[in-house]
């Protein structure tokens, strides 16, 4: 009797589908992304650039502002993973999303996004103001818009997403009324690029040809135009920065140091020290790079002092 006829036959097994962690508020919050929440403290650039951050009326309207946006961001992701449930199912990773995995039902995804994305530029309007409102909806509008078609149109796709960011700096300033300096607008909006074509290049270096491993869109760019795009990006955002900062050099200061100049070095390496991420393919997920490297986070430490010390005039 040969082995074949002992052993039973085995036939081969399709993935198992991950295990339900939670219940369903658990599993709206997964999909809410809170890891991405640290992207919304953006929205205090514009107060703090005009040193109009540490009243009680800034903080409590950037504090609600801050909760809006993550509304809306949250209403984008639910609508995004009910929209892409069936392909994120066949996924290595994003099955284990809990819209794909059936902790979130595809019609309770759908209305929780919904709802939050038809409350939050109604609470703006009635809490902040029309401009704020206003910015919500446009945000909201041009990311469902992504969701559906924009991702998968080249260059266009960057552009929505650096938008997104651009716009959470705008809405502190609509906010309070701050009138928004143009150079503040060139710095966030390339700063913005640098960032998200530096993370499309990560994630172009990394798949190695292995095509279906992430977004489609990769396919389509080359790693030599994104190393362009992002190295572009970065030139302008530090021009944007330098002639932002030097817009006041002819003006005489009290400080003690001109701060706001000095503060050019601090901007200009975190630059630099950025880009060896971007350069190693490695800048995948912007906050871990943010966050982990201790070099990096120093130099914004540096940064945020000598901004400051300008701001106070010290």
């Amino acid at each position: 009797m040969t082995e074949t006829a002992v052993l039973p036959q085995r036939t081969p097994q399709e993935p198992s589908a991950p295990p339900r962690k939670g219940g369903l508020l658990a599993g709206l919050l997964r999909t809410a992304r809170p890891r991405q929440w640290v992207k919304n403290i953006l929205v205090v650039a514009a107060p703090a650039a005009a040193g109009q951050l540490f009243s009680r009326h800034a903080l409590t309207q950037l504090a609600l502002v801050f909760v809006l946006f993550t509304a809306c961001a949250a209403a984008v992701y639910l609508v995004n993973d009910a929209r892409d449930a069936e392909a994120d199912r066949a996924h290595p990773t994003k099955r284990h999303r809990p819209v794909a995995a059936g902790q979130v039902p595809v019609p309770v995804a759908y209305a929780v996004g919904g709802c939050l994305g038809l409350l939050a530029p109604a609470a703006a309007a009635w809490l902040c103001s029309p401009a704020v409102a206003a910015l919500l909806t446009a945000y909201l509008g041009m990311q469902l818009a992504y969701c559906v078609s924009l991702k998968h149109v080249l260059v266009v796709d960057l552009a929505v997403v650096t938008t997104g960011f651009l716009m959470r700096a705008m809405i502190g300033g609509l906010a309070l009324g701050i009138p928004l300096s143009r150079w503040f607008l060139i710095t966030t909006g390339f700063g913005a690029l640098f960032m998200v074509s530096a993370k499309r290049y990560s994630e172009a270096v990394q798949m190695a040809g292995n095509a279906g491993a992430t977004r489609a869109l990769l396919t389509e760019y080359t790693t030599g135009y994104l190393r362009f795009v992002w190295q572009l990006a970065a030139g302008v955002a530090v021009l944007g920065y330098c002639l932002w900062a030097m817009e006041e050099g002819g003006v005489p200061h009290t400080s003690v140091l001109p701060w706001r100049q000095l503060s050019m070095v601090a901007f200009i390496l975190a630059v630099l020290r950025y880009a060896v991420f971007a350069d190693r393919g490695t800048a995948g997920e912007p906050e871990d790079v943010v966050l982990r490297d201790r070099a990096l986070a120093l130099i914004g430490l540096v940064w945020v002092a000598m901004y400051g010390l300008a701001v106070a005039n010290w």
